[in-house]
């Protein structure tokens, strides 16, 4: 435990208290803004898809999608590729939610690094990908990027 592991672990804590960094329009809660996001990026899924992709359990996962639906954030389909399973497929609305949240977020992120040449605004995401991709791998549990 000697390594740097310490200030890691004390910047994380930090960096996650901050409200500048955090869903600023208030529209989406941190579940919905998840639960869109994999989906944006994955296509429409199904409950045991979620399941499997976030660790949770579908009862947890059943209450969230409810809730997403009930908001107009998704909407169940057929699976469009023929299986059994009913899909959820975010809506033109959810979609809408999603972009002015990511928006709101990257405006935050915007006045952090002002000051930031691009070169080290490339560094940290890259240094930020390898972190949670390395996470991922641990966990058996690979997030799709775009």
């Amino acid at each position: 435990m000697g390594r740097s592991t310490h200030d890691v672990e004390y910047e994380q804590m930090l960096l996650s208290r901050h409200e500048l960094l955090r869903h600023r329009s208030g529209a989406l809660d941190r579940s919905a803004y998840i639960l869109l996001s994999r989906i944006r990026v994955q296509g429409p899924m199904s409950i045991g898809e979620l399941s499997e992709a976030f660790a949770l359990d579908t009862s947890t996962l059943n209450r969230q999608t409810a809730a997403a639906m009930r908001a107009g954030l998704v909407e169940r389909i057929p699976d469009p590729e023929g299986g059994m399973a009913r899909k959820f497929r975010i809506t033109a609305q959810g979609a809408r939610m999603l972009d002015e949240e990511r928006d709101a977020i990257i405006g935050g992120l915007d006045k952090v690094m002002a000051d930031w040449p691009d070169q080290d605004i490339a560094a940290f995401a890259g240094y930020l990908r390898r972190f949670n991709t390395d996470i991922e791998r641990l966990a058996g549990r690979p997030w799709p990027r775009p």
